[in-house]
């Protein structure tokens, strides 16, 4: 009787304890089934196939160290996902304190998205973690559908226009950077009054608004790269962007945004200082806006 008594009252406990902590413990079986389960990524049509020093697109989604945690972030954004779920392996004691830091580093996080085609990148990124080691990224995209397919039309119209496949890659480009810049001006009363009137923080503003911020400017920039197939990034300081690109290969950046000037006489200029210039000519001439992270951005150090 009395042992009857025993098992009565552990099995009572056992419920107990389940039922009390049963959606932990239905995570913690969840947790050890995910890790050994093959997690794999859908891709959309702006995926970019192709890795960087600082990052590098990944299949691995159990991660073992902190870059392996930058690689699947970067990844996640690069393949276009609204969200994505993975799984902290046990041994990897630190997994969740470094999933904790990257998210709440807004700068890398901005670094990482600067790398991904500027449909698939984001406005807004939230990371949700628990101790069990189940991590979910969730993104906000930058550009609609309908933005995406109303500029693309507009972009596949200007190409004929714009790219010649008998003139050099060089040429091509200043003619999308002449008509980018001749075409739009810098929203000022966004920036200094923050009137929002266009959509010039993006591709949408400069090419159907004629206004743009260093956003936009480098956004649109960014497709025409993607257009001639270019390897090319967005490259970022603390208050400014733009773009760097891989030609003769060296890579080389250009700001349209600081070459659409805004005078004091009211006037249009169209300039060059910073047309396909490595970046010792970069910090040569301008260091307060375009003081970058060289090792978030790699391959710039011998620019």
């Amino acid at each position: 009787m009395k042992k009857i008594l025993v098992t009565c009252g552990l099995t009572f406990i056992f419920i107990g304890v389940f039922l009390l902590r049963k959606d932990d413990i239905i995570l913690y079986i969840n947790k050890y089934l995910n890790s050994n389960k093959k997690i794999t990524i859908e891709k959309n049509k702006y995926y970019r196939n192709y890795d960087f020093n600082f990052v590098q697109n990944t299949d691995n989604f159990s991660p073992k160290n902190y870059q392996d945690i930058l690689n699947i972030y970067y990844t996640v954004i690069n393949s276009g996902q609204n969200s994505f779920t993975f799984y902290c392996p046990i041994e990897f004691k630190n997994c969740i304190k470094d999933v904790k830091m990257l998210a709440n580093d807004q700068n890398t996080l901005s670094d990482i998205n600067n790398y991904v085609h500027p449909y698939n990148g984001f406005s807004h990124i939230e990371s949700e973690y628990d101790n069990l080691g189940r991590v979910t990224i969730n993104i906000t995209h930058n550009y609609t559908n309908d933005e995406i397919t109303e500029i693309n039309n507009k972009i596949d119209k200007l190409s004929g226009q714009l790219i010649n496949s008998n003139l050099s890659l060089e040429d091509n480009i200043k003619n999308v950077h002449d008509y980018i810049i001749n075409n739009s001006k810098y929203d000022s009363y966004r920036s200094d009054e923050k009137i929002v009137n266009y959509k010039s923080d993006i591709a949408y503003g400069p090419l159907f608004q004629g206004y743009a911020l260093c956003g936009g400017y480098t956004d649109l920039m960014q497709l025409f790269l993607e257009k001639m197939n270019v390897k090319n990034i967005r490259v970022s300081s603390e208050n400014h962007i733009w773009n760097s690109l891989l030609i003769n290969n060296s890579w080389r950046h250009l700001d349209l945004t600081w070459d659409d000037p805004v005078a004091s006489d009211g006037l249009d200029y169209l300039e060059y200082n910073y047309f396909l210039i490595d970046t010792n000519r970069l910090l040569e001439i301008e260091q307060t806006q375009h003081n970058f992270n060289l090792d978030h951005y790699i391959e710039l150090k011998t620019a």
